[in-house]
Formats: structure tokens, sequence, C-alpha cells
């Protein structure tokens, strides 16, 4: 099967989500068989990283008139891409901001539609999608002539498979001009947006310790700020820690907060509603803090540990702290 691999960067780096869509397209067939495309006005840098993860080939999609994101020039050239390298079978996005503003229009404009948000991949290939915040799940089938075109949920699959193949040869790089004119562009981009420096961007986090609303009251989040900096670790919480205004919304994990797949994820106090566990499920490595054993969190957990999180952390604190003595 052949996949068209869209790349998506950010201040001149490929972001974290692409790789992660990059294990999604290894779902659907080998690496040889996967072109990664990289979009911009200068991409050698992004082509030469992207050519070293497991993919057949790299294209780099160049014109001055996609040095700034616009929806009407990644459309147009994509569109161009895609006819060009007929017959592709799948592209694939990650489930961005940015990809969520133009794909849609792209596949329209193919003839197709977009199966977004996608968090696995079955034999098939059968797409499944969580609907009604993760009570349902829908699994769709492409059916009919032209590409498929699918988004993955940021999250959803682990980049470890990605890392760069050692003694291996890098894949060859080519470059595609598309036909672009500046009518055809009919928006102006603004500055970037630049969010204030208390934001955090959990999903960029190795590791992540998490509370729920088993800590009682906001004057005792310092006992898991205590573990979570021991630990090296981002502050997050459920939703209810949030609403209370005991940590700001920036930091909710959940279909209503961020989407995260760390290498840690310790859940503090957390019973695991649905709405918190689609947001962290795809975690490399999940520890369950929790007093009741029934808990939901213990079924997604790796590790569980039964007790009173007001005892258990605290002592796992003081053992991190005598381990770096």
């Amino acid at each position: 099967m052949s996949v068209l691999l869209v790349l998506e960067q950010s201040c001149g780096k490929t972001r974290r989500a692409s790789w992660e869509a990059l294990v999604a397209a290894l779902r659907l067939g080998p690496a040889e068989n996967i072109t990664a495309v990289v979009i911009g006005a200068q991409t050698e840098a992004l082509a030469a990283e992207a050519a070293a993860k497991p993919v057949g080939k790299v294209i780099r999609v160049e014109h001055p008139l996609l040095a700034q994101y616009t929806a009407d020039g990644f459309c147009a050239a994509l569109q161009q891409l895609i006819q060009n390298e007929s017959p592709t079978e799948v592209v694939v996005f990650s489930h961005t901001y940015q990809v969520r503003d133009y794909a849609p229009a792209l596949a329209c404009r193919m003839g197709q539609v977009l199966i977004g948000d996608v968090v696995a991949i079955e034999d098939g290939p059968k797409f499944v999608r969580q609907l009604m915040q993760g009570r349902l799940i829908g699994s769709y089938r492409h059916s009919g002539i032209g590409p498929c075109f699918v988004s993955v949920q940021a999250g959803a699959f682990r980049p470890d498979a990605t890392d760069t193949r050692p003694g291996a040869a890098p894949a060859p790089i080519t470059t595609f001009t598309p036909t672009i004119d500046a009518a055809q562009i009919r928006t102006k981009p603004g500055e970037p947006f630049r969010a204030s420096e208390q934001t955090v961007d959990l999903g960029s986090a190795q590791r992540i310790v998490s509370v729920g609303r088993g800590i009682k009251e906001a004057a005792n989040l310092s006992i898991v700020q205590e573990l979570a900096t021991a630990l090296g670790a981002e502050l997050a919480a459920s939703r209810p820690i949030c609403d209370n205004g005991w940590l700001p919304m920036e930091r909710q994990v959940g279909s209503s907060g961020q989407t995260v797949a760390p290498r840690l994820y310790l859940a503090v106090g957390i019973s695991g509603a649905i709405q918190h566990l689609v947001g962290m499920k795809g975690s490399q490595c999940i520890v369950a803090i929790n007093k009741d054993p029934d808990a939901p969190i213990f079924e997604v957990a790796d590790y569980g540990i039964v007790g009173d999180l007001f005892e258990v952390v605290p002592a796992l604190t003081e053992a991190l702290k005598a381990a770096k003595q």
C-alpha cells in the first residue's frame, strides 16, 4: 500500500505529532512504501531529518508562497503533488489545528472525505475513531476510487518506532515545485501566535504527574508538586481540579484538555473517567495511585498502587530524593 505522509513543522522543527503519524503510516505497510512530505520555502533541514526515519523517500514541496502556512497554498500544492504521485492509496496527517484547517478542503477537492482523529488502525485497513468523548468506537473503511485521507490523534501512536535507523542509508530526497499563483492565496498570514509564558505544552512532556479529586483540596497540591519536581515531571490534572481553579486549564488532560503520550504518566488520586482516559491512555508507562482497588484507572495502568495518596506520594518523593544523593 502506497502511503503519503504529510509532515508538519513549527519554527523550523518537525512536530512530535508528525512522528506519531509516521507510526500510524507504518501500520499500513512497510517503510519503503511510505513517502514523507515536507512543505515550505526552504526545507533542506526538515527533509534531511525525515530521510533518517523509516521511510522509502522524502519529497520537498517547495515554493516561495509556501514560506508561511495558508490553507489555499497548502491545498493547491498537495493536490498537485498527490496527482503527480498517483497512485497514492492513503494520505496520512497528524490531527493538528493546522490540518483541521486545510485537510477537509483538500480531501473535498479530490472528491474524498477525511477520516479524522483516528486512534487505531486495524487490518483491512479499518480506521478507528472515538465518538461521544470515547463512549463509543467507530470503525471506518475507505471505499471508492482515489486516495484515502486520514488524520491521526495526538498521543494515539507512540513515536518510539520512528527513531533513526543506525547504519541505514538515508532515504532519497527529491523536490517538487507546485504551480501556485499569488492570486490563489486568499488569506494573509499574521504574526505567529505567542502563548503566555505560563502556558505549558504537556504534549511534549516525557514525564507527567497528574492529580485528581482525591487530593481533596487545593492546599494539598504541594504534595504532588514535590513528587513531580523530584521526578523532573510536569504537573497536570483531571478536569475537576481545573474546573475548581486549583490549576490552570492549560494543565488539564482529557477529552476537553490536552492529549498526552509521555514515557511516564503517574496518576495520583484519579479515578479514571473515560473523559480523562482518552487523553492519556497512549502513555508508554502508566502508574496509578488510588485507594479504591476498583477504580477504572487500574484497567489501563501498567503499575497500580492501592493506598492512601497522602501516605504513598510522600514516601515516593523521599525515595526519589534519596536515590539522587
